[in-house]
C-alpha cells in the first residue's frame, strides 16, 4: 500500500515557492521580525563574502607576488555583497509582510 491509498494527504517538504526559503516558512512574520531577518541576512552575507575574499587574497598575494592590503576585502567585496543581499532580503520580507496584511484584511 502506498501513502496515497491510505487516505492521508502526502506531505512533501517545500523547497521552492512563495513564502518558503530553503524549506523554511518565512511568511506570517510581523514587520519587526521581517526587519530582523532582512538585516541578519545582510550581515551574514557580509561576513561570508569577506571571509571568502580574505582567503582568496591570502592565495592571490603570494602567487602574483603582490602586496594588496586586506582592507580591500571589506570595502570592495564584503560591503557591496552585504548591502545587496540586505536590500534584496528586506524587499522580499517586506513583500511577504504586505501580502500577509492583504490576506488578513
Amino acid at each position: 500500500m502506498t501513502k496515497g491509498s491510505q487516505g492521508r494527504a502526502e506531505t512533501t517538504p517545500h523547497t521552492f515557492g512563495e513564502g518558503y526559503l530553503f524549506g523554511v516558512p518565512v511568511y506570517g512574520f510581523g514587520w519587526f521580525a521581517s526587519l530582523v531577518v532582512g538585516l541578519a541576512a545582510g550581515f551574514a552575507a557580509f561576513f561570508a563574502a569577506t571571509f571568502v575574499a580574505i582567503f582568496g587574497l591570502l592565495i592571490y598575494n603570494p602567487v602574483a607576488h603582490r602586496a594588496i592590503d586586506f582592507n580591500v576585502t571589506y570595502l570592495y567585496v564584503g560591503l557591496p555583497v552585504g548591502l545587496a543581499v540586505m536590500a534584496f532580503a528586506l524587499v522580499y520580507m517586506g513583500r511577504l509582510w504586505v501580502k500577509g496584511l492583504m490576506r488578513r484584511g
